[in-house]
């Protein structure tokens, strides 16, 4: 693999592999890396043939954030690098409302950015005596990529404002106890786990139901009305009962087979109308 801006993705199968592939930097992140990284994520989970997607650092970290320039280039920008970087902002895929699962890998250490992506993304498994940090405060900025509103609702406000407030390092053991991981393993595990679980997933799952599954779960983390969300839940809930993977799990289960699944991931959505609207005898 020769890769691009950074990045390079091979596939295996249904599981596809993202590299941080800068080892000579640490996989530290530059701007361009950035912008292949959110686009390769877009078109494999754009492929209904992925199922998985790995993400993990090539050597020895898994990404030490942003690599950061002397007198802190990366970080100062003009009025016209701000508009640029405003219009790619604005633009960029964002992971979350990606249906394929995602899954960080994360075989070293990982600060600021390095971190912070991961966390953007749905199942993280790290490496238990590796180092992790939100260290910003320790660079004199604030965190970002949607940290300061995630990390709360993963782990509660006491401990993630003692960790974005203090910019301290932990460890993966620490990350796996606090809910920042599910696991944290030996350094030379956690890429097996990983393609433990996609392996899982793209073996046992039904793709609608695992896309639709994960859409809603981030929609609703955001929700604060609970009938509302309840409604959704119960409507799509019907709808997939409908469809013929629904049929397929079932018979699947009860023949002691392996399933055939047949869902598209990304299957367009039927409106669901307002909280238990009436209808007509």
């Amino acid at each position: 693999m020769t890769p691009v801006n950074g990045i390079s993705v091979e596939r295996a199968g249904p599981v596809a592999t993202v590299w941080l592939d800068r080892p000579d930097r640490g996989n530290g992140f530059i701007s361009a890396m950035q912008v292949e990284l959110h686009e390769r994520l877009a078109e494999l989970d754009a492929d209904p043939a992925v199922r998985a997607i790995v993400v993990t650092g090539r050597g020895r970290f898994f990404s030490t954030g942003a690599d950061m320039e002397p007198g802190g280039a990366n970080f100062a920008f003009d009025d016209e690098q701000t508009a640029l970087a405003r219009q790619m902002m604005a633009h960029r895929p964002r992971p979350w409302q990606m249906r394929t699962p995602i899954i960080a890998a994360m075989n070293g250490a990982a600060v600021g950015l390095g971190l912070t992506f991961p966390m953007q993304w749905d199942i993280r498994i790290v490496n238990e005596t590796a180092k992790y940090g939100f260290v910003f405060t320790r660079r004199g900025l604030i965190p970002e990529q949607n940290s300061l509103w995630l990390l709360p609702r993963l782990v509660g406000f006491s401990t993630a404002i003692e960790l974005l407030l203090t910019g301290r390092l932990f460890t993966g053991a620490e990350a796996a106890q606090m809910g920042i991981a599910t696991q944290a393993l030996p350094g030379d595990q956690v890429l097996v786990r990983a393609y433990e679980i996609a392996d899982e997933i793209a073996a046992q799952t039904a793709p609608l139901a695992v896309g639709l599954t994960k859409q809603l779960a981030y929609e609703l983390l955001a929700c604060d009305d609970r009938e509302a969300a309840f409604h959704r839940e119960w409507e799509y809930f019907r709808w997939m009962g409908r469809q013929s993977d629904s049929a397929e799990g079932v018979a699947a289960f009860i023949e002691k087979r392996p399933p055939a699944f047949t869902g598209d991931k990304n299957e367009p959505l039927p409106p669901v109308g307002p909280v238990w609207e009436a209808v007509d005898e």
